[in-house]
């Protein structure tokens, strides 16, 4: 998710589950290719397995984003035609690109013929215009044909024209039997969903019928949640621990971040919803919010923020 899921989110979410797959958030083609690609794909090696997702409508421009991707060592190039920012519809990616399969499809066949690891593709179910459940097969099977096997699905079109992106995470209905009839449709692609998941017991139910699904909001409002997705998916008995453990755990990378320069605000937003619903949430976000800003902000401040709660 653009401006959330940053190295250090996907750091600290690391810590409650092993295995479940992080996306970084998205990285335009444009900016690997003009800007400081060392710096855009910087990632800890406890990330892993974590895919780099693109954004982008050039099929050679990606091609060349893709290679620095798999280069850097992310383990999955996914490319994203479902953001509904207005900052990508002006370069002419992200959900627009739903109306424009076969290009879609080129970019999914450049990216394939220079990398090994796998391309995979976000969308919505729709846009604007453009709703049916024919056209949306239409897209999938495309996309399908030009190499491309899993489609992470978010169950809600995508509104170019008069919603902001808050809205449009929230206003378009959730029309999860669009992803189910994907499925359907096409029993060999690997589909996931996404959309309005708030529990892993939610999720479980989903999985009866697609092959995986996404967390978005709910991961990074509500982290905790994470923290029963490895036995819940994966079989793994990981111990149960309290929030703070999950927290201490990650304290570590801050103290290292700290060290480098980095300014603690840009890790403690990435907490706040650690302790939400749970008494003393409000004074632990506080505290944090208050005082990670201050110039010489540190570990204590996180520290005391746990005195709040614990």
């Amino acid at each position: 998710m653009m401006d959330w899921t940053d190295r250090h989110d996907r750091v600290f979410l690391r810590q409650f589950s092993k295995n479940a797959l992080l996306y970084t958030e998205m990285v335009t083609s444009a900016a690997l290719k003009y800007g400081d690609a060392n710096y855009l794909l910087q990632h800890d090696p406890c990330e892993h397995p974590v895919a780099l997702q693109l954004g982008g409508s050039d099929p050679n421009e990606l091609a060349e984003a893709a290679t620095l991707g798999q280069n850097a060592g992310f383990d999955e190039i996914n490319l994203n035609v479902g953001c509904p920012s207005d900052r990508v519809q002006s370069g002419a990616f992200g959900a627009c690109l739903m109306a424009k399969p076969e290009l879609v499809a080129r970019c999914v066949a450049s990216m394939q013929a220079e990398v090994d690891c796998p391309i995979t593709v976000k969308s919505r179910i729709g846009i604007d215009n453009r709703e049916s459940l024919s056209e949306l097969l239409q897209f999938v099977e495309t996309v399908a044909i030009a190499g491309c096997k899993v489609f992470i699905i978010h169950a809600r079109i995508a509104v170019l024209s008069g919603l902001s992106p808050k809205e449009n995470r929230e206003i378009p209905p959730l029309r999860y039997e669009m992803v189910f009839a994907v499925k359907e449709t096409f029993p060999e692609l690997t589909i996931v969903i996404n959309g309005g998941i708030t529990s892993l017991t939610q999720a479980q139910g989903l999985m009866e019928v697609v092959d995986g699904v996404m967390l978005g909001r709910e991961a990074y409002q509500n982290p905790f949640i994470l923290h029963q997705v490895d036995p819940f998916f994966y079989e793994t008995n990981n111990p149960i621990r309290k929030r703070r453990d999950y927290l201490m755990n990650y304290l570590p990378y801050v103290e290292q971040e700290l060290a480098k320069g980095t300014p603690l605000k840009h890790m403690s937003r990435h907490i706040l919803g650690l302790y939400k619903g749970q008494p003393g949430g409000k004074q632990f976000r506080r505290h944090l919010s208050e005082n990670s800003y201050l110039p010489d902000a540190g570990v204590d401040v996180i520290m005391d923020a746990l005195d709040l709660v614990d």
